[in-house]
């Protein structure tokens, strides 16, 4: 953790609806003119797209089905710790961006599914954002989680998450059931081992919870909509958090544990809008101090 450098890590799996929490924040800093350095966690993977296939259908000749994007053999997460305590010490730090597809890639003249250059930071940022599947993995080499001043996961049921990731992926980007469900059972292990255990870790949760039935994702043919989902808010450390403002401000919300608020779904961007735009201006306040600035 750092008071000049500090660094909000938004974690959760593919199709958990992290891009949510990141459109929240993007309004956050704008109205609050803050700087801030956006890093996507894709970019931190090991391998570009047509290397990745190769050496899943490799691995998975020799027998291995869970090589993936969720484990430590495809990424690098050892670089993505030392950006965040690079970042921590000075405010600099190495990224680069992976692009997805045709329209992101097109401005760089290289193909979709490929890394740009690593390139150093923009000067004179105020925090560092990331948002991807690893803001607060920690393991027996590397500890990713020490550094964000903010970890904050995003956890929809698990059923959710899949009719999420499987209509996103055939509607979006092409894929068809079978192999997103592949996808999904490939993975596995790797979301045991790597991805639940950083919601342990985290310093508030937002797990989104259909009222609908979700009982079969796999035949599912729409997102239950946010009015259909009620959203389940943790604080790992409730000291200081003002429940009755919240619960004062934020219609249909209430307490369920007395670390814990349940909001309609609704209601889940306005939520956060009033949890972190608190935590920004402190964040920027000891900033400022710690400069001398104020």
């Amino acid at each position: 953790m750092s008071e000049r450098h500090p660094i909000i890590a938004i974690t959760g799996s593919s199709g958990a609806g992290t891009s949510t929490v990141t459109r929240t924040f993007q309004n956050i800093f704008r109205r609050e003119g803050v700087k801030a350095a956006v890093i996507e966690g894709d970019s931190f993977h090991r391998y570009e797209r047509q290397a990745m296939k190769q050496l899943m259908a490799e691995e998975e000749a020799q027998g291995n089905r869970h090589f993936s994007h969720f484990g430590a053999a495809g990424n690098l997460f050892e670089n993505l710790e030392a950006l965040f305590r690079q970042y921590a010490t000075d405010g600099s730090g190495q990224c680069r961006k992976y692009l997805h597809n045709a329209e992101e890639a097109a401005p760089y003249g290289q193909a979709p599914g490929t890394f740009t250059p690593w390139e150093t930071l923009p000067e004179g940022t105020d925090m560092l954002f990331y948002e991807g599947l690893h803001g607060a993995v920690k393991t027996d080499t590397v500890n990713i989680a020490q550094y964000p001043d903010l970890l904050i996961g995003v956890v929809p049921s698990i059923n959710l998450e899949w009719i999420q990731k499987l209509i996103r992926d055939k509607t979006q980007r092409g894929y068809s059931q079978e192999a997103v469900v592949d996808t999904i059972l490939r993975r596995m292990p790797d979301y045991v081992n790597y991805i639940v255990p950083q919601f342990g870790l985290t310093h508030v949760n937002f797990q989104r919870v259909p009222v609908v039935d979700t009982s079969n994702p796999f035949i599912a043919r729409d997102i239950p909509s946010a009015d259909e989902s009620m959203v389940v808010i943790r604080f790992a450390n409730p000291k200081g958090i003002d429940f009755p403002y919240l619960l004062s401000m934020i219609g249909g919300a209430s307490m369920s544990r007395a670390n814990t608020i349940v909001v309609p779904g609704g209601k889940m961007e306005l939520a956060m809008q009033l949890i972190f735009t608190p935590f920004i201006w402190r964040m920027m306040d000891r900033k400022q101090r710690a400069l001398g600035l104020a």
